[in-house]
């Protein structure tokens, strides 16, 4: 069975919305926000990697990675931190600041509804208004979109723009949902915000992904490439079937080397590599996720035996399964 290999990695590496700040900003402001370590164990406990992002409903704002080059993110636009490096979200560009304050961080993980973050100087007559918010994910041992998304991504929406389209208007939509529900504070929002912070990813993901220029290489630019992608979708449909390069040449209807060339040209490895590094990452989430025992969690990967499983987990991870089980999280 063929299956969605994007929507099968966002599921399968646990993407999980939570935490927002509502900000009213005045110019002249400055925030910036700290290391991951900082965020993570405050806000979303045990996640393994933060990403951040910053939707600008009204005005504009300057933001940059730590000694970057500033970007000017205007009203109706999303930047995303898909590293979630330290970075500055300023008024003007240039500017710094100490990094959130631990009560600005602690006030959040106490009660995640949109907190009211205001900041500036209350007699300045700029005023910016942003949702802010953070997503966490699995990023070991194999998460193939991470590794080819840029650290900084920009989109934009048709708010002030009538000449969009309609993917355009359907991330409007996440902008109007996300600030009404941010402002309204009802029940049920922190639900509401943290699916629209997911969806609003994977907008921001497949914007990303529109926007690839022809000759770009990469696991994403393999799900544009109508044979790589069929290839892709078999492999995530049935990562327990014991595929073979012919196989699943035939099943994508391109010649066995045609095929090899190609998906190494644009993933970066063959085929049967790139299943196996699957593999382990379905692996790693069952053993996160429970009690299964190794046995069990092999024969559903497509392993014959528990010690073939366990030598190719230890090869590819670098410890055994049972050792990765008991790390903590945050390790993982």
């Amino acid at each position: 069975m063929a299956l969605d290999a994007l929507s099968d990695v966002l599921k399968t590496v646990r993407l999980t919305g939570a935490a927002f700040y509502d900000v009213v900003a005045t110019a002249p402001w400055v925030a910036e926000q700290p290391t991951a370590d900082r965020i993570l164990p405050k806000i979303l406990p045990g996640a393994g990697h933060l990403i951040s992002y910053h939707v600008v409903t009204e005005g504009r704002c300057f933001v940059n990675r730590i000694d970057e080059a500033p970007i000017v993110v205007e009203a109706g636009e999303v930047v995303v931190f898909t590293r979630g490096d330290p970075h500055v979200v300023a008024s003007d560009p240039g500017m710094r600041a100490e990094p959130d304050a631990p009560s600005a961080i602690d006030a959040v993980s106490v009660n995640r509804l949109p907190f009211l973050l205001t900041i500036g100087e209350p007699s300045g007559s700029q005023q910016a208004k942003i949702v802010c918010g953070f997503l966490a994910c699995d990023a070991q041992p194999f998460n193939p979109l991470l590794e080819n998304l840029p650290p900084v991504i920009k989109v934009g929406s048709t708010v002030g723009n009538t000449a969009g389209g309609s993917d355009a208007r359907w991330l409007d939509q996440f902008i109007r949902l996300a600030t009404a529900e941010s402002a309204e504070k009802r029940a049920g929002g922190e639900c509401v915000l943290a699916r629209l912070s997911e969806l609003m990813f994977v907008e921001v993901v497949r914007r990303y992904l529109e926007t690839l220029p022809p000759e770009q290489t990469g696991w994403l630019a393999g799900l544009r490439d109508p044979g790589i992608s069929k290839a892709l979708s078999l492999l995530h449909g049935n990562p327990a079937h014991n595929w073979t390069i012919e196989d699943l040449a035939r099943d994508v209807g391109l010649s066995r080397s045609l095929l090899a060339e190609r998906f190494a040209e644009l993933v970066g490895m063959p085929p049967i590599q790139y299943l196996a590094k699957w593999r382990m990452q379905l692996a790693a989430g069952l053993l996160s996720g429970g009690n299964t025992n190794i046995a069990t969690i092999a024969a559903e990967i497509g392993y014959g035996s528990e010690a073939a499983f366990s030598r190719a987990f230890k090869k590819l991870v670098g410890i055994p399964p049972s050792d990765w089980r008991r790390r903590p999280a945050t390790a993982r």
